[in-house]
């Protein structure tokens, strides 16, 4: 895999506040799954694991955008478990905090820690839909301004998390070994996430009989597009799409409709890069953040959002209006939501190395 200068210096920032015991500086997901192999053995985790079982909801799941690694007092605590929103898939929850006691598990096998875990994959399996889907939440949130809570959700690779951890459950990998998962459990896994690519499959956008790409979400129940909030729109997505052809060409022996499917999502993902640009974050004359496109030999982007009639990419206000250009929306929007990814290049990279061992699987 490869390493960014980037990366490397945030690992090893990182470490250096380990070793001043200064983890509330760090982002939640990193403490749960990346710190040294000898911080999940110490009594400073296993504190930090107390908050993450205190918070798990009744049905097995967890809330978003948690920070466990940090104090939280009795009346937030309280106020969590008052608001009965329940679990949820976004923003990584639920499948960060499994990982996380997981490694705990393998490190201080402790019985509470494994029980937790499993009471997550109940959360799994119920919580899936008879075709496959998985929603953001569950339960689903009440209001019609989370209506989208229900739709099968691709949106911040919800669905391909989850599907990720059951492909580690079956396959006893990423440290899901140490937990002594029986059979029973691993099988109920592998089918899921069998039911899970049906799904991906058959949400699949089909345009004049060929399959192109995903929408951030999809109706639970028509499997088609399905809008989200007032600025996302149904849409081909071009951010993803990226995340679930990577899952699909990490299958082993995959079926020819799981060819075909990553065949036609890359063909659609490269006509529709946006070439020689890039995103530019600047100050502008008045010295506030602004965002704009700019000219980028040799580098490409893609949309987050393509039409689904014309195919072109747009933006969009809170007003649910679509614009051709970054300058066409408020500035609250247009510095605050990611419109465009240069992820689909890796992708694609990854692609043409993939397609030589699957040419002949159409």
């Amino acid at each position: 895999m490869k390493i960014t200068i980037a990366a490397l210096l945030l690992g090893i920032w990182c470490v250096g506040l380990y070793a001043q015991n200064n983890i509330e500086k760090m982002q939640w997901k990193y403490v749960a799954t990346k710190m040294p192999k000898e911080w999940y053995a110490s009594q400073q985790a296993a504190e930090v694991a107390k908050q993450v079982m205190r918070c798990q909801t009744p049905k097995g799941g967890w809330p978003k955008n948690i920070p466990f690694h940090r104090p939280l007092d009795e009346k937030k605590i309280s106020e969590m478990q008052a608001t009965g929103i329940g679990g949820t898939f976004d923003n990584r929850a639920t499948t960060t905090e499994m990982r996380f006691l997981a490694k705990m598990y393998a490190h201080q096998g402790k019985k509470e820690y494994r029980q937790a875990f499993l009471k997550g994959m109940e959360y799994i399996f119920e919580s899936q839909y008879d075709n496959g889907g998985w929603p953001q939440f569950y339960p689903v949130r009440p209001g019609k301004s989370v209506h989208y809570s229900a739709h099968i959700t691709y949106n911040d690779n919800a669905m391909v998390n989850v599907m990720l951890l059951l492909r580690d459950v079956y396959q006893n990998k990423g440290g899901m070994v140490y937990l002594e998962l029986n059979d029973m459990l691993r099988e109920k896994a592998r089918a899921a996430f069998d039911k899970g690519v049906d799904c991906i499959l058959n949400t699949q956008i089909i345009v004049d009989g060929k399959p192109t790409v995903w929408c951030a979400q999809h109706d639970e129940n028509t499997l088609k597009p399905a809008p989200a909030r007032a600025y996302e729109l149904e849409s081909f997505s071009g951010d993803e799409t990226v995340a679930i052809l990577m899952l699909l060409m990490q299958i082993e022996n995959p079926t020819p409709q799981v060819v075909n499917a990553v065949k036609c999502g890359v063909e659609w993902m490269q006509r529709h890069a946006i070439r020689n640009t890039r995103v530019e974050r600047y100050k502008d004359e008045s010295g506030e953040t602004n965002v704009r496109l700019v000219p980028a030999p040799e580098h490409d982007i893609w949309a987050r959002f393509y039409d689904l009639q014309t195919e072109k990419p747009y933006v969009c206000d809170r007003d649910g209006v679509k614009k051709e250009s970054l300058q066409e929306i408020g500035r609250e929007r247009r510095c605050g939501y990611s419109w465009y990814v240069d992820s689909p290049a890796e992708m694609i990279a990854c692609y043409l190395k993939w397609e030589k061992q699957h040419a002949k699987s159409k």
